[in-house]
């Protein structure tokens, strides 16, 4: 019995992590989108930027979400936010 209650909470918390790192693409998309527009970073880093951000957006679509949240943070170090 404590195994299955076990096994019931570890599944149940991966499922949650999952949902809320989903969540958390869509602000990371807006803020990345945000200070694109204000930045001051040179073309070849900006062009960096965008493929990153692009790439973090379809990962999200398909599912992905920890490569989407990894490649969208690589974005935001870039930009410094």
């Amino acid at each position: 019995m404590k195994k299955i209650i076990i096994s019931a909470f570890v599944l149940s918390a991966a499922l949650n992590a999952g949902t809320a790192l989903a969540g958390s693409c869509p602000m990371d998309l807006r803020q990345i989108d945000s200070a694109i527009e204000t930045s001051t970073l040179d073309i070849a880093t900006m062009d960096q930027v965008k493929a990153l951000r692009t790439q973090g957006e379809a990962l999200h679509k398909s599912g992905d979400h920890s490569a989407s949240v990894d490649t969208l943070r690589e974005a935001k170090d870039i930009l410094g936010i």
